[in-house]
């Protein structure tokens, strides 16, 4: 497909997306971010899913302090990728960015991505980030210059980065028609493979901007086996759609990054005693029978 069409901006609106449940403790923080860019040309739409504890009390006193920047919807626990989807339906914006409602940016964040869209005439702009929480001793990461090198294989070596560290051109989210709704624990990866089909114009800026909050075990991420294996889904959906895009890549060499990762995991899920995680995994690798000769003790023992 073609890349999206280069329209110049007629306002350089920004529609930020957050869905919100049971966020009481950082909602506030999170919105204080969106509202607080440098960029101040910001629509602000949340969704909150259903939330029973403070979180529609906050947002709306938030609404009420900041009158016509703030849009509040509301949904009845369907999750945070349909819960986006509505957001996308009501933003006005040029671009779009999304911020789960216990994540922040830094204040010039939207600003800088901007800049770099609008210097580069790309589609999407990504930037570094960190991951923080009680017992997470995590360094700044700023990936690297993707569209340099070959970024399809990138792409589909892993999850190019998280939900909030990347503003992308709005013809590119409506072409996709938002997010997939099927496998929830990947749905950010497959949003960011399909945006490859649709463009390769992306450009990065190097600075850590964005700041992702880790919970613990309670998280979706945190359930390795469904996490791994819905990023296996994604990527085999991407692989089918465009084998144009990955014909470079040798056979051999796209097995190696998608039933291999899946046995990769299922060892380090042993090793770690997940083993639960271990277990599906090694069985999902028996049912494709993509293993060898050495790795049958465990996928025996899994079955």
């Amino acid at each position: 497909m073609t890349p999206a069409d280069h329209r110049p901006p007629t306002t350089d609106l920004v529609s930020v997306v957050m869905p919100c449940f049971n966020a009481e403790r950082y909602v506030a923080e999170a919105a204080g971010s969106v509202l607080g860019q440098s960029h101040r040309n910001v629509e602000l739409i949340v969704v909150d899913d259903g939330s029973d504890d403070r979180s529609p009390a906050i947002l709306a006193e938030l609404a009420a302090a900041h009158p016509g920047r703030i849009k509040l919807l509301r949904s009845e626990r369907v999750g945070p990728y349909p819960a986006r989807n509505l957001g996308l339906q009501q933003a006005r914006g040029e671009y779009v960015a999304f911020l789960d409602a216990d994540d922040w940016w830094a204040p010039q964040t939207l600003e800088l991505l901007l800049s770099a869209l609008q210097a580069s005439g790309a589609d999407l702009a990504y930037c570094g980030w960190q991951n923080v929480g009680e017992g997470i001793d995590s360094k700044p990461y700023v990936p690297p210059a993707y569209e340099v090198d070959d970024p399809v294989l990138h792409f589909i070596r892993s999850c190019p980065w998280p939900i909030h560290a990347a503003l992308v051109c709005r013809p590119i989210v409506d072409r996709l028609g938002g997010f997939s709704e099927r496998r929830f624990a990947s749905m950010d990866y497959d949003f960011w493979l399909r945006v490859l089909g649709q463009t390769r114009r992306i450009v990065r800026v190097p600075e850590v901007l964005a700041f992702y909050r880790w919970h613990g075990a309670g998280q979706i991420s945190a359930v390795k086996w469904r996490q791994v294996l819905d990023a296996l889904e994604a990527q085999q959906g991407f692989i089918r759609a465009h084998p144009d895009l990955v014909a470079h890549l040798p056979s051999g060499q796209l097995q190696d990054l998608t039933e291999g990762q899946v046995l990769r995991q299922a060892y380090a899920a042993f090793w770690r005693r997940d083993l639960v995680s271990a277990q599906k995994l090694f069985r999902h690798i028996a049912a494709c029978r993509a293993f060898r000769l050495h790795d049958a003790a465990h996928v025996s023992a899994a079955l």
